[in-house]
């Protein structure tokens, strides 16, 4: 397998899920900058350029989403994932999905209107909404973690999924006081070893 990756972006989960499962990989760094991900090259890898592509063989795939269940299901043999007919099954999908349906689009939106666009073209009314959003996106996942260390329990690739972007809004400063579990949640995820050592990939 070879990843396409440029720093502080999506790209960072499909390095963290291989660093869990322990899988070999190669990687291709790319600086997270035009002159890369909109090259020729790497538009021929994604359409819009943009980061995680994973190449396996014949196939090619670049929403992180889906990579991480493609490998998932065909090299995670049977971990990070539990069994359709397990109980906490329902909420695995629920969690995996509520990160880019409900967590990430606010996100983006805050990361337009203070790192990408120039200062003269960002919206501070535009960044306020983004930044009540995503609070409010958070509090059910603080809720949901009262009792316990992982979304579901056990560690999962929910975790990957929906905890990479909680560590992003524990950056971002939209974890507040009032949200304990969540805060230890991003604590217990940022101690974890695959993790420290995807993030110095």
């Amino acid at each position: 397998m070879k990843l396409h990756h440029a720093p502080n972006s999506r790209s960072g989960r499909i390095i963290w899920l291989l660093k869990e499962l322990d899988l070999p990989f190669e990687l291709n760094a790319m600086a997270f900058h035009p002159k890369d991900l909109k090259s020729d090259e790497h538009r021929a890898r994604h359409p819009l350029g943009r980061v995680p592509v994973l190449d396996d063989g014949d196939v090619r795939l670049f929403e992180s989403g889906a990579i991480v269940e493609y490998i998932l299901a065909r090299y995670g043999e049977g971990r990070l994932k539990p069994e359709a007919e397990a109980p906490e099954f329902p909420d695995y999908l629920q969690w995996f999905h509520y990160c880019e349906g409900m967590v990430m689009p606010p996100i983006n939106t805050i990361m337009v209107h203070t790192v990408i666009l120039p200062p003269e073209r960002r919206d501070e009314a535009v960044l306020g909404q983004a930044q009540r959003l995503v609070g409010k996106a958070i509090v059910p996942i603080n809720d949901a973690l009262e009792g316990k260390h992982y979304l579901i329990g056990d560690f999962s690739a929910a975790d990957i999924m929906l905890g990479h972007a909680c560590i992003m809004c524990g950056r971002l400063g939209v974890i507040t006081d009032e949200m304990p579990y969540l805060a230890a949640y991003v604590e217990r995820l940022n101690a974890r070893p695959a993790l420290i050592e995807a993030m110095a990939t």
